[in-house]
């Protein structure tokens, strides 16, 4: 019984170990699966799109962009300001307004209307307040995302870049592209790099630092350049990645099953080790209660015998009498003399 239960708790330990090792890699791809799926769905839609529909939109971000120029606390949007920002270029109905591409990270993320956890915690948000992701003069759009997150990558390398480097920005049919020129650390109130340039066209990348401590906020800017490709930013359903970090689980499966297989063998040698003990035991019990048995019966028999022995001594034996010998006795019927 002790060895049944300490098997279970090698195959619980077993589990929950393997389990810790394949979860970050795994959750990682399935978001990545996700996140590029949802870049695609966004393709398709925006390439079912007519030109007035994108003449619309387009038109719709300009003018919301031109408004926040002028507001003073942009950042503090009324309850109508953030209803009116969430219907533009809300393509496809789910909040997605395009999608960011880093080359150099080998980072493809979809971009969310908002910063809500739920986002963050599965893609990249635009921050509410900063300008719509549409280029142009006198705009400065800022996009967060988090690091160092188990179940995602998302911004976790962005502390990589370095100054030239490129992303690219994919909004409706149209590509932006962007050099890096200024890295930061911030805290989290500081927000003066973050206004709005009349004369230039800002992307800026945020996300928390130092890793895992988080109290500061890094921040990437870049400044909008000239596109080397626009191709090469489009992302469409055949364009899963399937990064090396999948390679983990296929790996620990085979381990994983080794181990169970070994496990199997090692507890039915177990078993079979037992019952021929108990077998063993059995016979050598029964053997010992017929040993048992017999000593009884011949105990039983012996006192049998005795008894036998001492009542046939006892009626064999002759009486002594005393006195004459009695009138009818044999030895007194002779004649008298």
């Amino acid at each position: 019984m002790r060895k049944k239960l300490g098997n279970i708790i090698l195959v619980l330990i077993l589990f929950i170990g393997i389990g810790l090792l394949v979860y970050p890699t795994f959750s990682d791809w399935w978001n990545s699966f996700h996140q590029t799926r949802a870049i695609a769905g966004y393709t398709a839609q925006v390439a079912n799109m007519d030109k007035e529909d994108f003449d619309r939109m387009w038109a719709e971000a300009e003018a919301f962009n031109q408004y926040l120029m002028q507001k003073p606390g942009r950042f503090m949007l009324t309850d109508e300001e953030i209803e009116t920002y969430n219907s533009i270029l809300d393509v496809t109905g789910t909040g997605i307004m395009g999608y960011i591409d880093i080359p150099s990270i080998k980072v493809s993320l979809p971009i969310y209307h908002g910063t809500d956890e739920a986002i963050l915690q599965i893609a990249i948000g635009h921050i509410e307040g900063t300008s719509f992701p549409i280029g142009g003069e006198g705009t400065h759009c800022a996009v967060s995302g988090h690091r160092g997150l188990p179940s995602a990558k998302l911004f976790t390398d962005i502390d990589q870049l370095q100054a030239g480097d490129k992303f690219l920005l994919q909004i409706l049919d149209r590509t932006l592209t962007y050099e890096v020129d200024q890295i930061r650390i911030v805290l989290p109130q500081e927000l003066q790099d973050l206004e709005i340039d009349p004369y230039q066209d800002f992307c800026t990348l945020i996300t928390c630092t130092p890793y895992g401590v988080n109290t500061h906020r890094l921040l990437v800017r870049g400044h909008r350049v000239d596109n080397d490709n626009t191709d090469a930013a489009r992302v469409t359903a055949d364009a899963m990645r399937f990064e090396p970090v999948i390679v983990a689980p296929l790996v620990a499966a085979p381990i994983l099953f080794i181990l169970l297989v070994y496990l199997l063998i090692s507890t039915s040698k177990w078993n079979r080790r037992r019952k021929e003990h108990r077998s063993r035991d059995e016979i050598q019990e029964t053997i010992g209660q017929m040993a048992a048995d017999d000593v009884t019966a011949a105990q039983a028999l012996g006192d049998t015998g005795k008894k036998k022995k001492k009542k046939k001594f006892k009626f064999g034996k002759k009486k002594k009498t005393g006195g004459k010998p009695k009138a009818d006795s044999p030895d007194n019927t002779g004649p008298e003399t």
